[in-house]
């Protein structure tokens, strides 16, 4: 490319250099390209497209021009010529030199800075020596910063608590640095060759400003990305404790120039308690800070941990009433059941599903505790060997996540206990004490009836939902027909509250059974008889108090937040994937999806044509050839090689799989979420760093170091 853009320009005397040569000495103005080859969407600079061509010249202008014949162009200088013109310029006047820098910076906007750049049309001064070194140095800087990300390393190194006093050692990051000066990095050793031992290379301030812009500079590279597909989604994650600060991971989904479905790490927002302050800084974090426009937002989910759920809702319904396209749904990473118990507003459901995460992260701490777990089940499941082997598939998963989840509990509780209780006893050395510790406290808090009641009641309750959320997490077909079955599943439930006492009575005697087996007391929560302080009821009894307290808000709130999860609106864009030819197939190919496809009138490139083209999209796989199978998913659907010829199908099924709640299908697009769990999971609390986490969970995306280096430059002169 290099080559062409010399002959283009009718630079002979440029046809010896190097590319490298070229991209280092020449620039080549941003007016001798097309403008479809400009992509101007960075706020940073301008960028040439990948396969950008210079074709725009004016080759005979300069003859009626007696002064542009002598037109002076940069010069390649030796070292010597850099400092004999520093010298010069010494003695200039201060407002001279000023001035000259002014243009320079001028000039350096003005200039497409791409690979391969070549000459300079306008006359520009060379970098003094001292810029060029100063330059280098930041850019030394910056490669250990980003090395630091990409590897996980906190900046900072020892506790100044953990060293005798007077003992001086250096961070993570000075150690980096003066380990390349041993290694021969001469910008850095003439840097700081006269510099007292114990003083501090690069401050702690200077080090935050340049992890921010790492940060701007790669989270812009994928930002770029979204506003050239224009559509989008939102997701967060469960909230997470940043060096002591509560912050909100934050990922985007949206549909590559390959029509392949992302999901990326974006960032963190600060938590806010206060659910209205929340939203705003949500919204104008993403509109204002990372450039997103939310008239594009097409979908928007949330994945809460028990007691953040209601304020969660809040700031979707305040972005619902800026945006309605922005559809509020369940993301697919989470499944239906979990999410459902995680917002129910009862405290004691929170407590219960805290108590779960701690039992499954404790055995999956320590092989030989699922060792003696293994031991135990198949103990109890001695005459159903077939149901104990699955248990003990299950127990090394993450089985918390499942849509199954109280009922796999329900199933294990007995073994658990046992287990537990065989490790706090335990007299020999077998068990360290952290572990015995825990197995005392977790067989406690397992063997509380508080705990054994809510399990067996949120089993019971989410059993009506389990096949309808697992459908949702099925296949294209899977989570269309499971549309069409959300009335049947609110019917259900009504009917259960409408007979609730009759409901709750099964279910509390299910639980005093499992209890009895435990040896557990039934009787009342004693928070609840110590709050009472004497004066309680008579007449109160354990299952009249779980009904009030736990069966009728859980079934109300589940067919209140089902009915909120799967609006009107989330509803007929789900019914719009029977575009996906396999469920035109499965319908017979007599379909309607023009009829729910107004929501989306907007975002088709001819909305006036629609009708006739999915005509012609069904006409063209109902008379398919025999060995032609019907694509699947809308990934194999939007990957057909004639799929542009359907502009209005293209452009619905992008829209179609970046609601949260459609997964996305090639795993390797999805790693976003897998890298962040990976960065909390291995990075100590007080060692976090957001500037750090991006860099460490986007450690592939490509980043340009002059880029960064001059962004610096201008912000901290």
């Amino acid at each position: 490319r290099c080559q062409r853009w010399v002959e283009n320009c009718r630079r002979a005397d440029l046809e010896d250099k190097t590319p490298d040569q070229l991209n280092k000495h020449y620039r080549l103005c941003a007016k001798h390209f097309e403008t479809s080859m400009i992509c101007r969407s960075s706020p940073y600079r301008t960028v040439l497209r990948d396969n950008a061509v210079p074709t725009i010249f004016d080759l005979t202008s300069h003859l009626n021009n007696p002064h542009s014949r002598h037109r002076k162009r940069i010069k390649e200088l030796s070292e010597d010529e850099i400092r004999t013109l520093k010298q010069q310029k010494i003695d200039e006047a201060f407002e001279r030199e000023q001035a000259t820098q002014e243009s320079n910076e001028n000039n350096e906007q003005n200039t497409v800075s791409e690979e391969g750049g070549e000459e300079q049309e306008e006359e520009a001064v060379p970098l003094t020596l001292e810029e060029r070194e100063n330059k280098d140095y930041l850019k030394s800087l910056f490669e250990i910063l980003i090395l630091m990300g990409k590897q996980n390393i906190p900046l900072d190194g020892h506790n100044v608590d953990e060293l005798p006093e007077g003992i001086f050692t250096s961070d993570n990051f000075q150690a980096l640095l003066e380990y390349r000066i041993n290694g021969g990095d001469e910008v850095l050793r003439k840097r700081f060759e006269m510099t007292a031992v114990n003083l501090e290379y690069c401050s702690k301030t200077q080090q935050k400003q340049m992890l921010e812009i790492c940060e701007n500079c790669v989270r812009e590279e994928t930002l770029r990305e979204v506003r050239d597909s224009h559509f989008f989604s939102l997701v967060t994650d469960e909230v997470v404790d940043i060096a002591g600060e509560e912050h909100l991971p934050v990922l985007v989904r949206f549909v590559d120039d390959s029509h392949n479905l992302r999901e990326e790490f974006i960032g963190f927002l600060p938590y806010e308690a206060d659910p209205e302050i929340l939203a705003v800084k949500f919204h104008s974090t993403i509109t204002e800070k990372w450039g997103l426009n939310m008239e594009y937002c097409r979908g928007q989910a949330y994945i809460v941990s028990s007691g953040f759920a209601s304020k969660m809702k809040i700031v979707a319904t305040r972005l619902l009433e800026k945006y309605p396209q922005a559809v509020y749904t369940l993301c697919s990473s989470c499944a239906l059941n979990v999410w459902l118990a995680k917002s129910v507003p009862v405290v004691g459901v929170s407590i219960a599903l805290g108590t779960i995460e701690e039992v499954c992260c404790l055995f999956n701490q320590s092989p030989q505790l699922l060792v003696e777990l293994d031991s135990t089940i198949s103990a109890l499941f001695q005459d159903n060997e077939e149901k104990g082997n699955e248990l003990k598939k299950i127990c090394r998963s993450q089985w918390t996540g499942r849509h199954d989840t109280f009922e796999v509990l329900v199933d294990l509780l007995q073994a658990f206990v046992l287990c537990l209780d065989a490790v706090s006893s335990d007299s020999s050395v077998r068990w360290n004490n952290f572990i015995v510790g825990r197995a005392f406290v977790l067989s406690s808090a397992l063997t509380d009836f508080d705990f054994i009641v809510t399990v067996v009641i949120m089993k019971n309750v989410l059993s009506f939902t389990r096949a309808f959320g697992k459908n949702l997490q099925g296949q294209t077909s899977d989570v269309f027909f499971a549309a069409g079955s959300l009335t049947a599943v609110l019917h259900s439930l009504n009917e259960v509250m409408e007979n609730i006492e009759v409901y709750h009575e099964f279910w509390f005697e299910e639980a005093t059974n499992l209890a009895t087996k435990l040896d557990v007391q039934i009787k009342l929560p004693g928070k609840f008889r110590r709050a009472q302080q004497g004066n309680l009821d008579p007449d109160m009894t354990s299952e009249n108090y779980y009904k009030e307290i736990l069966s009728v808000p859980t079934v109300e709130h589940i067919i209140q937040e089902l009915k909120d999860i799967f609006s009107v609106q989330h509803l007929r864009a789900l019914k719009c994937l029977s575009l996906v030819p396999s469920v035109m197939g499965q319908l017979k190919f007599n379909t309607s999806e023009e009829h729910h496809a107004d929501m989306f009138k907007n975002d088709l490139p001819n909305p006036d044509t629609l009708s006739a083209e999915l005509h012609c999209w069904r006409i063209k796989w109902k008379h398919r050839g025999k060995d032609i199978e019907l694509p699947a998913t809308i990934y194999e659907a939007l990957h057909l090689p004639d799929i542009k010829f359907f502009p209005n199908v293209y452009a619905l099924l992008k829209v179609l799989c970046l609601l949260p709640v459609m997964k996305v299908e090639n795993e390797k697009y999805g790693i976003g979420r897998k890298r962040l769990k990976a960065y909390l999971k291995n990075t100590l609390t007080e060692q976090r760093s957001s500037n750090l986490a991006l860099l460490n969970i986007n450690f592939d995306i490509k980043y340009d170091l002059d880029l960064m280096v001059d962004t610096y430059i201008k912000l901290y002169p």
